[in-house]
Order: structure tokens, then sequence, then C-alpha cells
């Protein structure tokens, strides 16, 4: 099961290490925003994001890509 969802898990764990960063480094100066002002919400949108982004790299079984 986890070589089938390699992929995926290893673009939740790049895309939740990039949230990280983006909020330490950059972040909400006046800590009104949303995301970015939570380093929990802001790994978490991170690795949706990264999850999602890498799953459009995985091929189907059909052979349709």
């Amino acid at each position: 099961m986890i070589k089938k969802h390699a992929l995926s898990i290893v673009g939740g764990l790049i895309g939740g290490l990039a949230g990280y960063l983006y909020y330490r480094y950059v972040g909400c100066a006046t800590g009104t925003c949303p995301i970015t002002s939570n380093p929990y919400m802001s790994i978490a949108y991170g690795a949706l994001m990264g999850y999602l982004v890498f799953n459009l790299f995985k091929k189907k079984k059909d052979g349709t890509n």
C-alpha cells in the first residue's frame, strides 16, 4: 500500500515542510492571516497542496495518463 501511494505521501511531506518554511520565513506580520499566522494551519495547507500536486503525476492503471 505504501509503495502504491508513495508519490502522494512524499508530496504531502514536502508540502508540509514547504508550508512550515513559508510560515517561518515569510509568515504574516500582523497575525490576522488565517493560514500563515498559525504554523499548524500552514503545515496542513502545504501538505494538502503538496499531496494534490504530486498526485497529478501518478500513472493511472487503465493506461490513460
